[in-house]
């Protein structure tokens, strides 16, 4: 049984973790597998031959999957080794052919042919192990009875101990048969590395730093090849007992071009200011790189090199380097590359002088007799002074033409074919926002003024926008209800035209032929009376659509010409079938909205709350709108298609569109109605109706 023996700590970073490890006590190599296997181990190593894949006449067994596991070989009770575990999965593939005479005659074949299926299977397995420096390749024999065989399943796996390798290499694990009738499995594996081990340098001194135990004994080897200046001897130190250097063998050094380890030493490489205008690149190994310094103006634009006019420098690592600065600046930054690719960029100036500064550099270039000239560096480019440009500096080169004369400008860098300058930017940058401000004040001071002038139009305006922002949604058209009687069915179809079209316009329209399954189930009053509260809560207009067969239900209800019900001129409380929201007695079916929400229309009206809130209309050649009862006519009333435009302009308002929109619009819905106009008028083998402009002079509800 496996028992934790030594607490191993392997790190990741700067995070260590522990893990017990399985303790092998010996040196030798060994091999076991699952129950029902047999298994051998050859006792040298081969050559790592794969061959080619061969196709298989029968059944063979090949392998299926890797798994490792670390554990570690102990030569002696404190000398012990880290080790990879490996195992091997197995299965069966292919099927016996069938013999030649049993597929031609369909009889029984040779008897003597069926002793292969009854016997076991053989396979010959390697494993092949790379963990730079070191290959191996083994061999393990496997047999399997015919008991366990199953086509297409595991029968076992095979276990070898096992494969030494140091902490922190990565290791590569290939397995396959002899001859191979599979591709070939592969196991790639990254062992962890020591935790307790750091080296720093300082200067020409390396610095080895270790973090263990007293009872730990082991030997270090630490091979190092100095790229630059007189080459250094390579040594071996054993950290217990004191041995003499061994003489030098061979020269290897694996990771000169492995992009990994370059990649670690820069990510620990720093850049540090040692003066104003000396600083070091720190690393832990020599490194091939160059220098320069570029600029970086705030916003999140790349850093720009100044080259020209300065030039890259090549550096020596843990050296101190020097630039010929005046002076130092927060934009000043240095960038450092190597192999063509920039590795490191700091602002080393930042932490002395504050953050970036709004400041634009200018690039004097001397040339011969005096001749100089002045750009601007921006993300765009350099863009000379004076300029036309439209860039920020082109605008303002005058001004830093100015300062840069008046002597308001940091000098940074001067030698005989130019200079740098930083001059500041933030009074021009704040006397920009300041004139932004004050247009946006100016603005603001403006629309309040025309809002007041417009308060009627402009509080409804803010209602409805309110309205439609509390219920999650952009502004949307106004609300329009739509009310009618349902004389026939042509009429019901003329007035589900003037609905659709209406719905093209910024209109909601509600009516009660698209709520035939609400309005059965809530009644006619209950369904007028969440229509209407919704329509005008949400600062729509209710449209009365009248004609003949309205004016008649209009007769009944006032009573022969009285003014208004007699519960509504004594005062007293809605009879009870208004109370408990049904229809009024007689109305003429379950869809009868209008006789229904006559009760609650005519308060309205009474009271004086109709106007702004009801609009009513009727269709020409059929209704004059002086055939309206003169209690109705106390809100407007339009005739169509004739007044279409002033009818949408006060459905609409108060955002109604402009005179031409509204006619375009009123053109719009008179040519959606036609259809249902002509159709009304002038019905297939009927003759017209135009009788209705006698009913309605002789009403007598004026």
């Amino acid at each position: 049984m496996p028992v934790p023996w030594l607490l191993l700590s392997l790190a990741l970073g700067r995070s260590p973790m522990v893990l017990p490890l399985e303790r092998r006590v010996g040196p030798q190599d060994a091999t076991h597998c699952s129950p029902g296997l047999s298994c051998h181990l050859w006792d040298d190593d081969i050559l790592c031959l794969p061959g080619d894949v061969m196709p298989a006449l029968g059944p063979v067994l090949v392998p299926t999957h890797l798994q490792t596991e670390l554990v570690l070989r102990c030569r002696k009770e404190t000398n012990c080794d880290l080790c990879v575990r490996v195992a091997v999965h197995l299965a069966v593939h292919g099927h016996w052919e069938e013999p030649e005479d049993e597929k031609k005659f369909g009889g029984a074949a040779d008897p003597g042919l069926e002793k292969p299926r009854n016997a076991s299977l053989q396979a010959q397995v390697v494993l092949s192990f790379q963990a730079y420096p070191t290959a191996r390749c083994v061999l393990l024999e496997v047999q399997v009875p015919a008991a366990l065989m199953q086509f297409g399943q595991s029968v076992g796996s095979v276990v070898y101990d096992c494969f030494e390798a140091a902490l922190g290499s990565e290791v590569q694990i290939w397995s396959y048969t002899q001859p191979r009738y599979e591709k070939k499995l592969n196991l790639t594996q990254q062992l962890p590395a020591l935790p307790w081990l750091d080296v720093s340098a300082d200067g020409d001194n390396a610095r080895l730093v270790l973090n263990v135990s007293e009872e730990q004994h082991f030997s270090l080897f630490l091979y190092w090849k100095q790229v630059q200046g007189p080459p250094k001897p390579w040594w071996q130190k054993n950290l217990v007992w004191p041995l003499e250097p061994d003489s030098f063998r061979t020269n290897i050094c694996p990771f000169r071009e492995d992009p990994r380890a370059h990649r670690n030493l820069w990510r620990t490489a720093r850049l540090r200011l040692l003066t104003l205008q000396s600083w070091r690149l720190e690393a832990l190994c020599p490194l091939p790189a160059e220098a320069a310094l570029c600029w970086q103006a705030p916003g999140g634009d790349p850093c720009q090199p100044l080259v020209p006019p300065l030039s890259w420098e090549n550096i020596t690592v843990n050296k101190a380097l020097e630039f010929p600065l005046l002076e130092g600046h927060p934009n000043l930054c240095v960038q450092v590359n190597s192999w063509e690719k920039l590795q490191l960029q700091e602002c080393l100036w930042a932490d002395s002088l504050g953050p970036l500064n709004d400041d634009v550099l200018l690039l004097e270039t001397r040339g011969p007799q005096d001749n100089r000239s002045l750009c601007a560096l921006e993300p765009s480019g350099c863009t000379s002074l004076p300029s036309k440009a439209s860039t920020m500096a082109a605008r303002l080169g005058e001004y830093l033409l100015q300062d840069l004369q008046s002597g308001q400008c940091l000098q940074l860098w001067n030698d005989d074919l130019g200079a740098l300058w930083a001059c500041p930017m933030d009074k021009y940058t704040h006397k920009r926002w300041a004139l932004v401000w004050l247009a946006c004040l100016l603005f603001a001071a403006a629309l309040s003024l025309f809002l007041l002038l417009r308060k009627d139009h402009a509080k409804g305006w803010l209602r409805l926008l309110k309205q439609d922002v509390r219920k999650g949604a952009t502004p949307r058209g106004r609300a329009a209800l739509l009310l009618y009687s349902a004389d026939d069915s042509s009429f019901e179809h003329l007035v589900g035209a003037l609905a659709s079209a209406l719905c093209q316009l910024p209109l909601r329209v509600a009516v009660d032929l698209w709520s035939r399954r609400e309005l059965s189930a809530q009644g006619p009053v209950a369904w007028f009376h969440a229509q209407r509260r919704q329509t005008l809560q949400e600062g729509g207009m209710v449209v009365l659509l009248f004609s003949p067969g309205a004016v008649s239900l209009c007769s009944e209800w006032l009573q022969d010409g009285v003014s208004a019900p007699q519960w509504l001129q004594d005062g007293v409380s809605a009879p009870q079938w208004l109370q408990d929201g049904v229809s009024a007695p007689g109305a003429q079916g379950p869809h009868d909205a209008f006789r229904a929400s006559l009760s609650c229309v005519l308060p309205d009206f009474l009271q004086g709350r109709a106007s702004g809130r009801y609009v009513a209309a009727c269709f020409d050649r059929l209704l004059r709108p002086d055939a309206v009862p003169a209690l109705f006519r106390t809100v407007p009333v339009f005739s169509l298609p004739s007044q279409l435009p002033d009818f949408l302009g006060v459905l609409q308002r108060p955002s109604a569109p402009r005179p031409w929109r509204l006619r375009e619009r009123a053109e719009q819905v008179s040519r959606a109605l036609q259809p249902a106009l002509e159709s009304y008028f002038h019905p297939p083998g009927t003759p017209g109706r135009d009788a209705g402009w006698d009913l309605g002079r002789g009403t007598g509800l004026e």
